[in-house]
């Protein structure tokens, strides 16, 4: 039906950056809200990023100014930058969207699979 499929994470030293992408594939009549949640070790899972079909976002505190959340309708495809990355940022990252299926369907919600994202001091 809908996969979502996250790439772009991986090791990183403090300060430096990643891009993580997120497409989402299959039976797919209009995306909503697209987002990125973190999961850490022993921890919540959280929110990070929100973004709207119109572009409209949202962000954890800890992330302001330091990542942007960004989207291509035309994709179907979420990104997000990650900039002056902290080891306090380690975590699996799960991509999220509200997915209309089709026009008589109503809109769920995906998940992705999750990407890793580490980062050493």
């Amino acid at each position: 039906q809908v996969q979502l499929v996250e790439s772009g994470g991986g090791l990183v030293q403090a300060g430096g950056s990643l891009r993580l992408s997120c497409t989402a594939s299959g039976s797919i009549f209009s995306i909503d809200a697209m987002g990125w949640y973190r999961q850490a070790p022993g921890k919540q899972r959280e929110l990070v990023a929100t973004i709207t079909s119109g572009g409209s976002t949202n962000y954890v505190d800890s992330v302001k100014g330091r990542f942007t959340i960004s989207r291509d309708n035309a994709k179907n495809t979420v990104y997000l930058q990650m900039n002056s990355l902290k080891p306090e940022d380690t975590a699996v990252y799960y991509c999220n969207a509200d997915v209309r299926r089709g026009l008589y369907y109503s809109r769920r919600n995906y998940w992705g699979q999750g990407t890793q994202v580490t980062v050493s001091s």
